[in-house]
């Protein structure tokens, strides 16, 4: 299946992208969620549009997105979650979490669709990398401390 995409796609492509997916992902989950629809000649026009707004957007966006990625490296972020004995934690750390506690540590506000945890989510106690993608060009590296809440 022939599709556009409407929003960045991790792993497939950004928005103005036309990408070949299987059926099912395409039906069931792109474009049920807004994240792609069918390509058609008419959608031509639509993807040079979405295109250039695009461009526009990050030639403008890469000199903030780099100044981000210095004042994320530059800070301490830490979060409290339940945990056993183990150290395995009772729930998990999900983007929505590191976004939260980002903010909470003074950073700025993120997307959570750009935060990307080693794993899925985070079960255990400790120091844990995560990467921010703030631009194509641009990716910041951040330290979270996930410490056992009393």
């Amino acid at each position: 299946m022939k599709l556009i995409l409407t929003q960045e796609v991790s792993g497939l492509g950004s928005a103005g992208d036309v990408v070949e997916v299987k059926d099912g992902y395409g039906r069931n989950y792109l474009i049920p969620r807004g994240l792609g629809m069918r390509w058609t000649k008419g959608g031509e026009s639509q993807v040079t549009a979405l295109r250039r707004g695009r461009e526009v957007r990050e030639v403008r966006d890469l000199g903030e997105a780099r100044q981000l990625a210095d004042s994320l490296s530059a800070l301490t972020v830490t979060l409290s979650s339940r945990a056993g004995d183990g150290g395995r934690l009772f729930g998990s750390v999900t983007t929505a979490d590191v976004v939260d506690a980002v903010a909470a540590a003074g950073g700025p506000k993120l997307d959570k669709r750009r935060v990307e945890l080693p794993s899925t989510h985070i079960k255990s106690l400790g120091t844990h990398a995560v990467t921010v993608r703030l631009h194509p060009e641009v990716v910041a590296s951040l330290d979270v401390e996930v410490t056992a809440a009393e």
